[in-house]
C-alpha cells in the first residue's frame, strides 16, 4: 500500500526553511561541471527512467555551444535541428531544484520513496542544462555568474545578469529581459523615442529607467504640481505614460547641477512630500553624495 501523509508534523514543518535555502543554493549555483561526475549521473537519470543510455555524450560551455554541436551531430544523422528544437528536448540540471525539492523534502522527512527521481537529483548537484536525445546527449557548464538586484530580481546595470563560458549571455533589468544593446550599447541604441514607443509595456518601463527618467520625460508634456523653491527638493511633475497611464516623478537638481527624475507615489501632493515618501530623503541624498563623488573626480 502506498504510503499516504495527511499532515506535517511541527519538527518536518520547522525543516522546510532548510531544505529551501539549500535547493536555492543547488539552483543558483555556478561552480564549474565535472564533466565526468556529470556524465555518470546523466546515465543514471536514463537507466531510473527506463531508458538505454546514449551513445555519445558530450561537454559544451554553455547553450550556445551545447546547439551549435547539437545541429552539427543532427547533421551527422541526417537531422536539421533548429535551436528551439533542441531546447525543447533540454533538461535544466541543477535548476530543476524548484520542482525536486518538492520530493526531497517529502523523501528524506517522511521517508516517502522516489527511485525514478534519484538520476535527476544527482544531476541538480552535478550538472547545468543537458540536451538529451536517445543515442546523443550534451552536457552544459553551469553560468560563470548570475546577478540579481536587492529584491532578488535578475539585474546588472552594466553588464550581462548571466554569462557562461561559451559567451552566451542573458540581459536583464530588475527581472525584465531587455535587448543586450540596451546595456551593452545604451548611448547608441535607446533613446527616448525607443523607450516611450517600445510594444512590451515591461521592456518600455525598464527602457525608461535604463535610459534615465530625467531624459524620458524631456519628450513628454509634464504637468506640473508643485515647484518647491529649494532645487534640491525639486519639482514634482505627472505625466501621461503610454499604455500605463499617469505617473509621478520628483525631478531634482544636485549640487553639481545635474537633473535626475525618481518615480514617486501617484498620491503625494507636493515635492517635499514625494521626497519623504517611502524614505525617498535618504535615497535622494545618497544619490546626490554618490553623484557628487563621481563628479569631484
Amino acid at each position: 500500500m502506498t504510503k499516504q501523509i495527511t499532515e506535517l508534523t511541527e519538527a518536518q514543518k520547522a525543516a522546510m526553511p532548510a531544505y529551501r535555502d539549500k535547493w536555492i543554493a543547488i539552483g543558483l549555483s555556478c561552480d564549474r561541471v565535472n564533466f565526468e561526475m556529470a556524465k555518470a549521473d546523466l546515465i543514471k537519470a536514463y537507466q531510473c527512467a527506463g531508458r538505454e543510455p546514449p551513445q555519445k555524450i558530450e561537454f559544451a560551455r554553455g547553450p550556445e555551444e551545447a546547439i551549435r554541436m547539437t545541429k552539427e551531430e543532427g547533421k551527422r544523422n541526417g537531422l536539421k535541428l533548429s535551436s528551439s528544437d533542441i531546447l525543447n528536448t533540454t533538461m535544466f540540471g541543477s535548476q530543476e531544484a524548484g520542482w525536486l525539492s518538492f520530493y526531497n523534502f517529502f523523501e528524506e522527512q517522511c521517508g516517502i520513496d522516489f527511485p525514478i527521481l534519484e538520476g535527476l537529483n544527482r544531476l541538480a548537484h552535478s550538472s547545468g542544462w543537458i540536451t538529451v536525445y536517445d543515442t546523443y546527449a550534451c552536457i552544459h557548464d553551469k553560468p560563470l555568474y548570475i546577478k540579481f538586484d536587492d529584491q532578488n530580481r535578475l539585474h546588472c546595470e552594466n553588464g550581462p545578469a548571466i554569462e557562461y563560458g561559451d559567451g552566451t549571455v542573458v540581459y536583464s533589468w530588475h527581472g525584465v529581459g531587455v535587448p543586450d544593446a540596451w546595456i551593452a550599447d545604451k548611448e547608441n541604441a535607446l533613446t527616448a523615442q525607443i523607450a516611450l514607443t517600445w510594444s512590451n509595456i515591461e521592456q518600455r518601463r525598464a527602457a525608461c529607467e535604463i535610459l534615465g527618467w530625467a531624459k524620458v520625460l524631456e519628450k513628454l508634456k509634464a504637468k506640473v504640481i508643485d515647484k518647491d523653491e529649494d532645487p534640491m527638493i525639486g519639482t514634482l511633475l505627472q505625466v501621461n505614460i503610454p499604455d500605463i497611464g499617469k505617473e509621478q516623478f520628483l525631478k531634482v537638481q544636485c549640487g553639481t547641477g545635474r537633473i535626475f527624475a525618481i518615480p514617486v507615489p501617484p498620491d503625494v501632493k507636493t515635492a517635499l512630500e514625494a521626497l519623504t515618501a517611502t524614505n525617498l530623503i535618504v535615497r535622494v541624498k545618497h544619490i546626490l553624495r554618490s553623484i557628487s563623488v563621481v563628479s569631484s573626480n
